[in-house]
């Protein structure tokens, strides 16, 4: 069963999001982001999935959506309109410590947990 760690709640502004950690070391299995924003007037919402071994050194790590469970990407993720999204997080990949940092938002409400 994938533990549910909160990484933003209500979040308004750019930054870092709370830091999730694989629970059992050297082993990755992947895991999903579920992220919803909602916005109002011209919403703009641009975020990158991160991952680090030693939690202080972060990269982008490869996720895929859900219509293309196969193809995975490392680039930032923008959004202009309300919804919510289901990142699926590649497995047997060099991270133990998983972060978002959003770059840019406006006008939009961020709520993001990671399933792993």
């Amino acid at each position: 069963m994938a533990n549910a760690v909160p990484l933003y709640v209500n979040q308004v502004a750019t930054g870092d999001s709370a830091i999730a950690a694989d629970l059992v070391p050297n082993r990755n299995d992947g895991g999903a982001i579920v992220v919803s924003n909602v916005g109002t007037g011209s919403p703009t919402f641009t975020f990158t999935i991160q991952g680090s071994v030693d939690g202080t050194n972060y990269f982008n790590i490869p996720y895929a959506l859900v219509a293309t469970p196969s193809t995975f990407v490392v680039s930032a993720i923008t959004t202009t309109t309300t919804a919510t999204n289901t990142y699926l997080l590649q497995a047997n990949q060099p991270w133990n410590f998983l972060k978002l940092n959003i770059s840019a938002l406006t006008t939009e409400t961020v709520t993001a947990t990671a399933y792993l």
